[in-house]
């Protein structure tokens, strides 16, 4: 699936950025605010019903840009989990299923180490090929696009053992690109210097599936999972990787995507007013710079 040409309808909110909104409220949201697209949290879909939720979205003209998420691959749940996962991008029509593929086994996000930890991290990623191999088949046949999202590497240990755009397109490269891409998230990935050439990879490959902004904060909080903030908050420069994964020949939805506790405490619609102002001031300066060359 991909958005319109136009960089202004292909804005896409991100559930969680605003994280007290119910589907039927982030729903009505981006009606009120002239956003055509939507990134769904499977935790709030499970709330308000899967069908519930696909005909709400479906009645409002809005398209799915992704469903958040599938992945965890280090739990001795993670097929049964990624099953009902894809079945669930299925029903709700989502362009992909994110997968954030899960740390170190026995390591769980925000808890302390207990015993069974495996420390063993190339094992951990020669996992996540064999994993593929399962829920690649299991996907196709449901109509998904599966997303890997490399994660910064802050988060290897707990969140994901991919750290770089060019791990995932490793991984994904068995794989025909409509079946498997990956999520270029700049939160994620600005720091990297191959960015932008693994940008362009992803490009030629047709794999770019995702592509999220929100920016990296500067210090981070306590609990770095909130470190995220709105664009122009932090120390990403955004204009070259929104023209880097254009000229890779992306068009479809660009998501943005906040965890961050003030965000969440604010008042919604006054989030994604700021959110659409500093989007538009993104693509604008990017467009310009473009027209200068």
């Amino acid at each position: 699936m991909t958005g319109p040409a136009t960089p202004g309808r292909r804005l896409s909110l991100n559930q969680w950025t605003t994280k007290s909104w119910s589907v039927p409220q982030a729903v009505d949201g981006c009606l009120r605010h002239g956003i055509e697209a939507i990134g769904l949290w499977r935790e709030e879909v499970a709330a308000y019903g899967l069908a519930a939720t696909a005909k709400r979205v479906a009645d409002a003209g809005l398209r799915v840009s992704s469903l958040c998420r599938g992945g965890f691959l280090n739990t001795s749940s993670w097929l049964d989990d990624n099953r009902r996962a894809i079945d669930e991008a299925a029903e709700l029509d989502a362009a992909c299923l994110i997968l954030v593929v899960g740390g170190l086994p026995g390591v769980v996000p925000g808890r302390a180490l207990g015993g069974g930890v495996s420390r063993d991290l190339a094992a951990a990623r020669r996992h996540l090929a064999a994993a593929l191999e399962v829920l690649v088949p299991l996907a196709a046949e449901r109509g998904v696009r599966l997303a890997l999202e490399p994660l910064h590497p802050m988060y290897c240990a707990d969140r994901a053992v991919l750290s770089t755009l060019k791990q995932a397109l490793d991984l994904a490269a068995p794989y025909p690109g409509d079946r498997v891409g990956v999520c270029v998230d700049a939160f994620h990935v600005w720091w990297d210097p191959e960015v932008y050439a693994q940008v362009a990879r992803a490009g030629a490959a047709g794999r770019i599936a995702s592509f999220q902004l929100c920016d990296f904060l500067v210090p981070l909080p306590a609990d770095v999972l909130l470190g995220r903030g709105m664009m122009g908050d932090g120390v990403i420069d955004f204009p070259p990787l929104y023209r880097a994964v254009a000229e890779a020949g992306y068009a479809g939805d660009i998501e943005v995507e906040i965890f961050n506790a003030d965000i969440w405490a604010a008042d919604p619609d006054t989030v994604v007013a700021t959110m659409k102002s500093r989007y538009e001031a993104i693509v604008a300066r990017a467009e310009s710079r473009d027209a200068a060359r």
